[in-house]
């Protein structure tokens, strides 16, 4: 694995990249999820995709983890699409796909709608991240609960996680599973994302990751999603406005955290036979 900077927007993005045994089979550039760093699910694919004989690239977004930008923890959905075609630019190679994870997929799916050179695309636990902010993981949030964000303005930050895994029980069994992620052991990092910067959330409402979905057709595309994942709504709605070369994988017994960590190495395995057979 090398560290490696490239530049997006101006900015400065550090990556690890993974690099294979031989000949690559094709470049693939991983995203991370909304709060992630490179070090967490988004190095694990990128590791496992590397072992498989693909260059895989995985990096922080801006403002976020070792990379440049400031305010520390912005989520600028703009910036952060930027970045996968930055990494695309980057890697320099024909044969040229992403992995999207949480977050990322939605980014993923944007980037490739515009950018011709993502020759293929997979999800992992896709999330819109404003449908998230609008409607909620699971899709049932009350819009007044947005328009209520948005009124706290732009200064400042706000805690993502509550401090307590009581806390965290008591908004469900989704927001337990980011919580011991993210918090614990299970997948901690001292760079990932704690908070977030009051004003990410208009750019993230002014989003909408599915708008470009049906420009990606014909090049190939695969969602990969967990039969227990309360957020599974958005692949499959991202699956629905997808044009002809598309692809649905469904993980039984999983949830959406659980792609991050004890599925990989099935997950892994199904997106570099996806890759293999379209880069």
């Amino acid at each position: 694995m090398d560290n490696v900077t490239f530049p997006s927007n101006g900015l400065e993005i550090a990556g690890h990249l993974y690099r294979p045994d031989g000949a690559p089979r094709g470049a693939i550039v991983v995203g991370h999820p909304g709060t992630g760093v490179k070090e967490q699910t988004a190095g694990e694919y990128a590791r496992l995709l590397a072992e498989q004989g693909f260059l895989a690239l995985a990096f922080d977004a801006a403002y976020q983890g070792e990379s440049a930008g400031l305010p520390r923890g912005l989520e600028d959905p703009a910036q952060r699409v930027e970045d996968i075609r930055a990494a695309v630019t980057f890697l320099g190679e024909e044969r040229v796909g992403v992995l999207g994870i949480c977050a990322s997929g939605g980014y993923g799916l944007a980037a490739a709608g515009t950018d011709p050179r993502i020759r293929a695309i997979a999800t992992v636990s896709l999330a819109d991240i404003a449908r998230q902010f609008r409607f909620g993981a699971d899709g049932t949030q009350d819009p007044a609960v947005l328009q209520g964000l948005l009124a706290q303005g732009q200064e400042g930050s706000f805690p993502l996680f509550p401090e307590t895994g009581e806390q965290a029980r008591a908004g469900g069994p989704h927001a337990f599973e980011g919580w011991e992620y993210y918090r614990t052991p299970r997948g901690e990092h001292p760079r990932s994302a704690k908070t977030l910067t009051w004003n990410s959330v208009g750019r993230i409402a002014a989003f909408d990751a599915l708008r470009t979905v049906g420009l990606i057709a014909p090049r190939p595309l695969l969602l990969v999603a967990g039969r227990e994942a309360v957020t599974s709504w958005m692949s499959v709605e991202a699956f629905q406005k997808a044009g002809q070369g598309k692809e649905f994988h469904w993980v039984d017994g999983a949830t959406h955290v659980d792609l991050y960590d004890r599925y990989v190495p099935q997950v892994s395995k199904r997106v570099a036979e996806f890759f293999a057979a379209n880069l």
